[in-house]
C-alpha cells in the first residue's frame, strides 16, 4: 500500500454527492454559530470510550512509568543541586 506524499494536498477531493447530506446540513449550522455558541457546543464531554482490559492495563502502566520517570527526575534535579 502507498501512503500519499504529505507536502501536497489530497490528490482527490471528495465529489459532493459523497458527503451525506446529514453532514452538509451540520456543516452548515455550525458555520452560522457565533463564536460562544460553538465553543459551547463543542466543548460538551464524550462518553468514555470502550477499552479493552489489556488497554486498560497498558494506560496504568504507562501511569505508573510516567510518574517513577517524573521522580527520578525531580531526585536527580534535587541531587545535582547540592
Amino acid at each position: 500500500m502507498r501512503l500519499p506524499r504529505l507536502d501536497r494536498p489530497h490528490p482527490r477531493p471528495i465529489p459532493e454527492r459523497e458527503v451525506q447530506p446529514q453532514e452538509r446540513y451540520e456543516d452548515e449550522l455550525i458555520m452560522s454559530l457565533e463564536r460562544d455558541q460553538f465553543v459551547a457546543e463543542t466543548s460538551r464531554p464524550l462518553p468514555r470510550a470502550a477499552l479493552s482490559r489489556g488497554v486498560v492495563a497498558a494506560l496504568w502502566g504507562l501511569r505508573i512509568f510516567v510518574t517513577v520517570v517524573g521522580a527520578m527526575v525531580v531526585y536527580t534535579f534535587v541531587y545535582q543541586l547540592h
